[in-house]
Order: structure tokens, then sequence, then C-alpha cells
């Protein structure tokens, strides 16, 4: 084998890498359609709202908030700016900071969480935990922890330029 050469999956690694494939194409959508259908919320919006509404001045810099919700600031941007269009965030800069933007959640915002909350984590239930006992919960954390890390190393990666 050469250093060109592909290195093929085995037949187990096709058959997990599949599986992995089909779950990840499927459930946003399985999320979503809940959060659509009561608030007409994507689930990335839900999920920058959830951010928001668990940190405890239900504030945070847009760096942070980026960060809790996997997101490129330009995506988070755009979505906080519809967010906002719509009462549920405002933006401000950092009394400490001018050049730091917090995000902040309103009232409003705080209210449809609350309502929203239970809707999606019977979803969540019911898509994911229903379906697996407490040793595959623990396998679920653990690879996802290890999949992350190799995710963020790679992204680090390809957005470091070379020494």
């Amino acid at each position: 084998m050469t250093e060109m050469d592909p290195r093929w999956l085995s037949a187990d690694e096709r058959a997990a890498w599949l599986a992995l494939l089909s779950t990840v194409t499927l459930l946003p959508g399985a999320f979503e359609a809940p959060l659509q259908q009561a608030a007409k919320l994507s689930l990335f919006e839900y999920n920058v709202l959830a951010m928001l509404s668990e940190a405890g001045t239900a504030t945070l810099p847009m760096s942070e908030l980026a960060a809790r919700t996997s997101a490129s600031l330009s995506r988070l941007s755009h979505v906080v700016r519809k967010l906002q269009g719509r009462g549920y965030v405002e933006r401000s800069v950092q009394v400490e900071d001018a050049r730091v933007t917090e995000v902040t959640i309103t009232a409003v915002g705080l209210e449809l969480v609350r309502e929203l909350a239970p809707v999606h984590v019977e979803t969540v239930r019911s898509v994911v935990f229903d379906r697996l006992d407490a040793r595959d919960v623990a396998d679920l954390a653990r690879i996802g922890r290890k999949l992350m890390r190799g995710l963020d190393e790679s992204h680090w990666t390809l957005r470091t330029p070379a020494p």
C-alpha cells in the first residue's frame, strides 16, 4: 500500500459509517419538525435560545454562544439577527469591551423556550433515549466526545496555516 492508496473501510466500519450517516441525516429533521409546527423555529434557532436561557445572566458573548451551539460566527450572526427581528433576543455591545457583542434572551424569548422545552425534550426522549439502555447512553456519550474531539482538532488544523 502506498501513501496515495485509499484506506478503504472494512465491512464493519462501512456498516457503522452508513448507520452514523443515516442518523446524522435524519435526526435534525426529526427534532426540528415539532419546533417548526409549534413556533416556526428551526432546531438551530431553538438551540440558540436554549443556550441563552441556560446562561446565568441570560446573556452570552457571541463567541461563547457560537461555541455552545457549535456554529460559525457568521451563521450565528445571521440567526441572531432573525431572532432579534422576532423579539426573542437583543444584541448589545459589552460595557467592559466594546469589541464584544453580547446576546441576551428577552422575556418573550424565555417564555417561548419554556413553552417549547417540554415538546423538545419529549422528542429527544422518544427519538433517542427511549431506544437506549443505560450502557448505550454511556457509550453514546463516550463516542460522541471522541468524535467531537476529532472534529475540533481537524477544524483547528484546517483553519490554521501550516508553519
